[in-house]
């Protein structure tokens, strides 16, 4: 059966692509959330990696240059910081560290997301009565 929360086939997606986790700016509380989890400094691939585990992507790999992106965006906003690890061995990554404006945008979320809750069940509900359709339940997505 297809899923809205997690379509299973690029034909699923193509359907109506505005329904595939694209909504960008969610990406951020994902990072914060993981950076505050963690409690240490993470490279922007192990993000990368986490992000996919997280609700947000539901098991999918993120675009990692959107992460990358967003991670810039939050250090020039001041939620996270980073400085480079440089091995003997290997290549330099980036480290980064979420700072304390980043855990208090992270607290704003939280309240952020329970309004985007409640504006999309709005929204759901005009959809229903503009369809004449019976609200339909709320799907339970497997994460």
């Amino acid at each position: 059966m297809w899923s809205s929360c997690h379509p299973k086939t690029d034909d699923d997606l193509n359907e109506c692509a505005e329904l595939g986790k694209s909504l960008n700016r969610l990406s951020q509380p994902t990072i914060l959330t993981l950076l505050a989890q963690s409690k240490k400094p993470m490279h922007g691939y192990i993000i990368v990696q986490q992000a996919a585990a997280s609700p947000m992507f539901g098991g999918k790999k993120p675009d990692a240059t959107g992460i990358y992106r967003a991670l810039k965006r939050m250090e020039e906003g001041g939620l996270v910081s980073s400085v480079w690890d440089t091995p003997e061995e290997g290549s330099a990554k980036r480290l980064f560290t979420l700072t304390d404006k980043g855990y208090r945008c992270l607290r704003r979320w939280i309240d952020a997301l329970a309004c985007y809750e409640l504006t999309i069940e709005e929204l759901r509900a005009d959809a229903a009565r503009a369809l004449d359709i019976e609200l339909p339940d709320t799907p339970q997505c497997a994460h």
